[in-house]
């Protein structure tokens, strides 16, 4: 898409046209249920992450800087909107997780290799919101312990065990993936 284009676009949003809004929907939709799905445990959370952030994106358009790439803006709202999905719907959560016995399972680098992009977030969306969260925040979208304890709401030792828990525990999915592939003979 052209420059023009895309301002046009903005523009027209900015004037709450709904042709405008459609297309802008429509234009990032995917890239904007991708980064959902990075938070959600199902597409159907993740379509209603989506929903919330297109919400958010037409309200406050006016604040969107066109000097500066239209992505990188998006993915901070959608991100944000996520963590707001994930704590309205964490505080009845009981983690059963915390409980279990954490298992060194080795290295899973090997299985990584052998399945592909859309298995490894299936396997992430089995983690559950606590621990979801902390491996998008930490490893996707970069974000330090501190930054996570504040946009969680917890604390930086919370946020570090809830990373430790979430790898060993996605390590041990990924064992139990590596059971069900078949063994190629190289």
């Amino acid at each position: 898409m052209n420059k023009n284009r895309f301002a046009l676009i903005i523009d027209g949003c900015r004037r709450h046209d709904r042709a405008f809004q459609k297309e802008l929907y429509q234009l990032f939709y995917q890239y904007t249920l991708k980064v959902g799905l990075n938070y959600a445990s199902s597409l159907e959370e993740a379509r209603e992450i989506v929903n919330d952030v297109f919400m958010k994106v037409f309200s406050k358009i006016e604040n969107y800087n066109v000097e500066q790439p239209f992505k990188p803006w998006l993915n901070k709202i959608t991100v944000f909107t996520a963590i707001d999905y994930y704590r309205k719907n964490i505080k009845n959560e009981l983690l059963t997780d915390d409980l279990e016995t954490v298992l060194d399972v080795g290295d899973p680098s090997d299985i990584i290799a052998r399945i592909s992009a859309e298995e490894l977030r299936a396997l992430v969306q089995q983690l559950s919101p606590a621990y979801r969260a902390a491996i998008n925040l930490y490893a996707i979208e970069g974000y330090d312990h501190n930054e996570i304890a504040v946009i969680l709401g917890i604390s930086v030792g919370a946020s570090k065990s809830n990373l430790f828990k979430a790898r060993a525990k996605l390590k041990r999915l990924l064992l139990h993936q590596e059971m069900a592939l078949p063994h190629a003979k190289y």
